[in-house]
């Protein structure tokens, strides 16, 4: 992975040197990606997940994934561990900002009902589809299947194994092999370097105007370097200590500040909000995902989450297989997609509801600083509209910091993984990530936002060849479990006669 490393630092000087040059040429090829393959990118996570719907409640959902023993983590610590994943890569601070853009600015294809009682609950679902089943299935599916069965069949834990179901054996010393890890790791760094920078700012931000901290760069800087310190601290724990750890502390964390926000809001309206979104999600899940009406609103929200969420899918998947042995292929549904879905949507409406509540109350004490100051105003406006506002202050801090310790950890470790030919990573060059993607951020945070959203924007340009790896897992995985289903008894194939020359089925044992 050397060839990823000196691209990033590469990367990283030029914005030092050319901060507007880069920012430019960044966000030129970012239109282009979009407009070349955003529609792309919407029908593939959506047929993925549709595939892996279909598969997981068939009779293949029965097929134990890993081997035959025991799942290694107990189901509390193993969906912890795979929640944090994406939900920590930016869920703190778009759960309170993006539900609230959306209600102050209805999406286009609803603009005819701006205004309206049911504007909240279209918000608030706009949301769910961005961060929701399409979101979590990409990585969580049908990619940490055939990543779980080629190592099962000896296939190195790397990205490039995706493609051992249509390249076979030759996929380890091919050079499309070597193209396919590299342009994936190249994704999940970028993608998880560009949120360690904007939270660095975030909480920055917030720390000044509810502390009275500087906002400086020496500030920015020293958060972002302990954030870095706590990972690579978890990162030379271990996995079996120190992404269980933090994942277990992100969850009983997040409870506590759900709770706390929503006992000071309108528990009420929340909870009413959450059931009548929805009912909304479930009636336009497929025309918002699918919505191509709007290029300037898409490349701002459904397509940077679609690329951004694309190109953390095969390192998400290489996580997810590393700890999901001895689970089926329900099982795996279930923790990998659904649930963390549902965290995923409560946690928006939490934060986003109380938002949507507290503006309805006071038109303006939400949506005027959003619109003055942009992302992190929203948060921080929501907390300062409730009681105990330093309290809450230091809660959000404590889960934003925890969250992307988890989410730093855990990627570090899926890029180590990809950067061995054979066995586990050590701790050092977990650490080495780690560190390295710290560092990455601070180094970015001198060219001021411009940097941090340039490397946002380069986020969804790393997506356009993982989206072309991910491809072929629509029409592999079926296959490879048909013949697990096999091995394992779920199935028999159906003996055909040499007369007839009958075509081979299958048929269901008993």
């Amino acid at each position: 992975m050397g060839v990823t490393g000196v691209f990033m630092i590469v990367f990283v000087l030029a914005s030092l040197a050319a901060p507007a040059k880069v920012g430019a040429l960044v966000d030129t090829a970012f239109t282009w990606s979009a407009r070349w393959f955003g529609a792309y990118w919407q029908l593939l996570m959506l047929a993925t997940f549709v595939v892996i719907t279909i598969l997981a409640f068939s009779r293949y959902g029965r097929v134990r994934m890993g081997g035959s023993a025991a799942p290694e983590f107990g189901r509390f610590s193993w969906v912890a561990m795979i929640t944090t994943t994406l939900l920590a890569a930016g869920g703190v601070f778009w759960a309170a900002a993006e539900p609230i853009a959306h209600y102050a600015s209805t999406p286009p294809q609803y603009a005819d009902q701006a205004g309206g009682s049911g504007n909240a609950a279209i918000a608030m679902a706009q949301s769910f589809v961005h961060w929701g089943f399409i979101g979590w299935a990409v990585g969580g599916s049908l990619a940490t299947l055939i990543m779980m069965r080629g190592v099962e069949k000896g296939m190195p834990l790397r990205p490039r194994t995706l493609l051992w179901p249509i390249m076979g054996e030759r996929v380890r010393t091919h050079w499309i092999g070597t193209v396919a890890d590299i342009s994936c790791v190249l994704a999940v760094v970028a993608g998880t370097v560009g949120p360690i920078g904007f939270l660095g700012l975030q909480i920055s931000y917030i720390s000044s105007e509810l502390f009275g901290l500087p906002d400086t760069y020496a500030v920015q800087a020293t958060i972002i370097l302990g954030l870095t310190v706590v990972a690579a601290v978890s990162v030379l724990s271990g996995i079996h200590k120190g992404i269980q750890l933090l994942s277990r502390a992100n969850v009983w964390v997040a409870l506590l500040l759900i709770a706390a926000v929503v006992g000071m809001a309108s528990l009420p309206f929340v909870a009413d909000l959450y059931l009548r979104a929805s009912i909304v999600h479930a009636q336009e899940f497929l025309p918002m995902a699918l919505y191509t009406g709007d290029d300037q609103w898409l490349g701002y929200w459904t397509l940077f989450f679609f690329g951004w969420f694309l190109g953390f899918g095969p390192m998400m998947a290489i996580f997810f297989a590393r700890i999901s042995r001895g689970r089926t292929v329900r099982d795996i549904y279930v923790g990998a997609t659904v649930l963390p879905t549902v965290v995923t949507t409560v946690w928006f409406t939490a934060l986003g509801g109380t938002g949507i509540w507290l503006e309805k109350r006071d038109p303006g004490a939400i949506t005027g600083p959003y619109a003055e100051d942009g992302l992190p105003a929203a948060a921080l406006a929501i907390l300062e509209s409730l009681p105990m506002s330093a309290v809450l202050g230091v809660l959000t801090v404590m889960v934003a910091l925890i969250f992307l310790a988890s989410t730093l950890d855990s990627m570090s470790y899926a890029i180590s993984v990809s950067s061995m030919h054979e066995g586990e990573p050590s701790g050092l060059v977990r650490a080495f990530w780690c560190v390295g993607m710290g560092l990455a951020a601070v180094a970015l945070l001198l060219v001021g936002d411009g940097g941090i959203q340039a490397l946002q924007s380069f986020i969804v340009v790393t997506a356009v060849p993982v989206g072309l790896i991910m491809l072929p897992s629509l029409w592999t995985t079926h296959p490879l479990l048909r013949d697990m289903a096999v091995e394992q008894g779920i199935i028999t194939p159906a003996r055909s006669s040499d007369e007839d020359r009958a075509p081979r089925v299958e048929e269901p044992v008993g």
